[in-house]
């Protein structure tokens, strides 16, 4: 795939920014693969927002209860997958030390 042309089941949009990424930076092969990446969960995140535009946040269950709508989590997911690919590839300004912590596990500073 050239850097010319952007994954042809990418929205428009998000085409246009893998395009001019592409032109920006010197990416390998394997950034390209991850900016991909990043492109579809931008475009799943958008989907499944206009998908809560529409059907709404919340659905009541069977049961009478209040229930998130799965696209929710869809794109919570997408969004901190998209996240993550494009601090992958070092597509930030930020310098990596500039990054919150990583929280501890509960097992941190044991011996």
């Amino acid at each position: 795939m050239s850097s010319k042309n952007s994954p042809a089941h990418l929205q428009e949009a998000t085409g246009r920014w893998w395009r001019a990424t592409c032109r920006h930076y010197q990416l390998e092969e394997h950034h390209v693969r991850l900016l991909t990446a990043a492109c579809e969960a931008w475009d799943r995140m958008v989907e499944a927002r206009q998908t809560i535009e529409t059907a709404g946040m919340f659905f009541t269950s069977r049961f009478d209860e209040p229930k998130a709508h799965p696209a929710v989590a869809v794109e919570r997911d997408s969004r901190l997958a998209f996240a993550q690919l494009v601090r992958e590839i070092g597509l930030s300004d930020d310098p990596p030390d500039c990054r919150p912590p990583r929280p501890g596990g509960r097992y941190e500073g044991r011996t």
